[in-house]
C-alpha cells in the first residue's frame, strides 16, 4: 500500500479544491450582491438542467471508462469505446432536449436553452480527455484541468458580468471554462485512439448501465430539490436556497478530493484482494472528511444567518432556516458519498443503483408534499432525511464486502474540540453581539484556530499525518503542535 502516493495526491487534491472553493464563494458573494437572487437562481436552474441532461451524455462510461482503464488491460480500446459511445450519446440527448423545449419554462423564460445546448456540446470532449487521464491514474492532472476550468469560468463571469452581461455572462463563463479543462487535459493526456471490439463494448455496458442508473439517482437527488422549488415557487428562491447549499456544502471539499484519490486504488486494491487494506483507507477518508465538515457544521449555526447576511446580503438571509438543515446533512453526506464511491470502485454499481432508488423517490415525494407547506426548509429536511438513509442503508451493503471500520478516538476528538470551540465563539457572540463584518471574521477565525490547536494536541494521529503532509511539500510546522 502505498502511502506516499496517497499522501501526494490527496495533497493536489485539497490544495485545488481550496483554490477553487475561495474562489468560487467569492465570486458568488459578488454576483449575489450584484444580481440579486432572481439571475442567480436563474443560472442555478440551468446548472441543474445541464447535470440532468450531461448525464444522458455520461451514460455512466466515464467510471465505467476509468474503472476497465484502471484494471490495466486493453486501455486504449476501452478509452475508444467510452469516447464514441458518449458521442452518440450526446446525439440522443440533444434530441431528447428540443422535443421536451416547449415544457422547459423556465430555461426558456431566462434565454438559456442554447447556452445549454452550447454546454452540452463544449462539454463532450472535456469529458473524454478527463476519463482518459482518470482511467490512466492521472488524477492529478484531472483535478488540475478542474482547478483551470472552475478558474477560468470564475475570472470570466466576473469579468462579463460587471459589463452588464448578467445571466448570458453567467453562462458564457461556464462554457468557457469547459473549453479550457478540456486544453488542459488534453496537453498530458496519452491514450490515443485505438479499434475496439464488441467485447470491449460489453464490458464497458455491464459496467455502465448499473453506473448510470445509480448515478441518474445521484444526479436527481441532488437537482430536483431545485427543480422542484422553482417550480413551485420561484428563481428567487432558487437563488437562496442554493446560495444556503453552497455555503453548507464547503465542510465536504475533502472528501471530494479523496474520492478522486481513492477511486482507482480502491479498484487496483480489489482486483487484488485486497480488502482490508480497503477497508482501512476508508476509514482514515471518514476521519479525515470529518475534520473539517463536523466543525463546519457547528460554527454554520453559531454564525450561520450573520455569515448570509454579511457576505451575500440581506435578500438571502431568508435561507437562514434551511441552512441549519443542510449543514448536518453535508456531515451525513461524507459518509454516503465515500461508501457509494467505494461500491461502484469494488464493482457494485448494482448495489449503488437500488440504494440511490430508494433515496430518490423518498427525496422526490418529500419534497413534493413539504416544499408548498415549508418552502424551501421543506426542500432541505426532504435532502436531509433521503441522505441518512442512504448512509444507513450504504454501511450495511458494503460491509457484505470490506470489513466496515471507523476510527471512533479520532471521530470523538474532532467532536469534542468542535464542541469547545462552540462554547467559546458561541459566548463571544453571546456577549458581544455580531453587528460588522469585521468582528464576524474574527470570530470564525477564533474557532478555527482554537479547533485546529486543540484537535492536534489531543489528536497524536491526526497531527502525525497532517505534520507528514506539512513536512511533504515544505511548510512550516510549528513546535507547540
Amino acid at each position: 500500500m502505498n502511502m506516499e502516493a496517497v499522501r501526494r495526491q490527496s495533497l493536489i487534491h485539497i490544495g485545488t479544491n481550496i483554490a477553487i472553493t475561495a474562489v468560487g464563494f467569492l465570486s458568488t458573494f459578488y454576483f449575489a450582491h450584484v444580481l440579486g437572487p432572481s439571475i442567480l437562481g436563474a443560472y442555478f436552474l440551468f446548472l441543474a438542467y445541464f447535470g440532468l441532461f450531461n448525464l444522458i451524455v455520461d451514460g455512466g462510461l466515464g467510471n465505467a471508462a476509468a474503472k476497465r482503464m484502471s484494471e490495466g488491460k486493453d486501455q486504449e480500446e476501452f478509452y475508444s469505446a467510452a469516447a464514441v459511445l458518449r458521442l452518440i450519446l450526446l446525439a440522443v440527448s440533444l434530441v431528447i432536449m428540443f422535443l421536451f423545449r416547449p415544457y422547459l419554462v423556465d430555461l426558456n423564460a431566462s434565454d438559456l436553452f442554447w447556452w445549454l445546448v452550447i454546454a452540452l456540446i463544449v462539454n463532450l470532449p472535456f469529458g473524454i480527455a478527463a476519463g482518459g487521464n482518470y482511467g490512466l491514474g492521472k488524477a492529478g492532472v484531472v483535478q488540475g484541468s478542474n482547478l483551470a476550468n472552475n478558474l477560468a469560468r470564475i475570472i470570466l463571469q466576473v469579468i462579463f458580468v460587471f459589463f452588464g452581461l448578467q445571466i448570458a455572462g453567467l453562462a458564457g463563463g461556464f462554457i468557457a471554462g469547459l473549453a479550457i479543462g478540456f486544453l488542459f487535459n488534453y496537453r498530458y493526456l496519452e491514450a490515443r485512439f485505438r479499434m475496439f471490439t464488441r467485447a470491449h463494448l460489453k464490458s464497458l455496458f455491464t459496467f455502465s448501465f448499473w453506473i448510470f442508473l445509480a448515478m441518474s439517482g445521484i444526479l436527481i437527488l441532488t437537482n430536483i430539490d431545485v427543480v422542484l422549488i422553482g417550480y413551485f415557487m420561484g428563481n428567487s428562491e432558487v437563488g437562496v436556497y442554493r446560495v444556503a447549499l453552497q455555503l453548507a456544502s464547503l465542510g465536504v471539499f475533502v472528501a471530494l478530493a479523496l474520492e478522486y484519490v481513492l477511486f482507482p486504488r480502491f479498484s487496483g486494491w480489489n482486483e487484488e484482494g485486497s480488502y482490508e487494506i480497503i477497508g482501512t483507507a476508508l476509514s482514515r477518508a471518514y476521519t479525515y472528511s470529518l475534520v473539517l465538515a463536523v466543525p463546519f457544521c457547528v460554527g454554520g449555526w453559531l454564525l450561520g444567518d450573520k455569515l448570509l447576511y454579511y457576505f451575500y446580503g440581506e435578500a438571502f438571509t431568508t435561507g437562514t432556516l434551511a441552512l441549519m438543515v443542510l449543514l448536518p446533512l453535508y456531515v451525513i453526506y461524507v459518509f454516503q458519498y465515500l461508501q457509494m464511491m467505494t461500491l461502484n470502485s469494488l464493482d457494485h454499481p448494482k448495489d449503488s443503483f437500488w440504494i440511490t432508488s430508494v433515496i430518490v423517490i423518498v427525496n422526490i415525494v418529500l419534497n413534493v408534499l413539504l416544499i408548498p407547506v415549508l418552502g424551501i426548509t421543506g426542500a432541505a429536511v426532504a435532502t436531509l432525511i433521503a441522505i441518512l438513509i442512504s448512509s444507513v442503508l450504504g454501511y450495511f451493503v458494503l460491509g457484505k464486502y470490506i470489513p466496515m471500520k471507523f476510527e471512533r478516538k479520532s471521530i470523538l476528538h474532532i467532536i469534542a474540540a468542535s464542541g469547545i470551540m462552540a462554547l467559546i465563539v458561541g459566548g463571544m457572540r453571546f456577549l458581544f453581539p455580531v453587528e460588522n463584518l469585521v468582528y464576524l471574521i474574527v470570530l470564525v477565525i477564533l474557532g478555527s484556530v482554537v479547533y485546529g490547536v486543540l484537535l492536534l494536541r489531543i489528536d497524536r494521529d491526526i497531527r502525525d499525518e497532517l505534520k507528514a503532509m506539512a513536512t511533504q511539500v515544505g511548510i512550516f510546522w510549528p513546535e507547540f503542535l
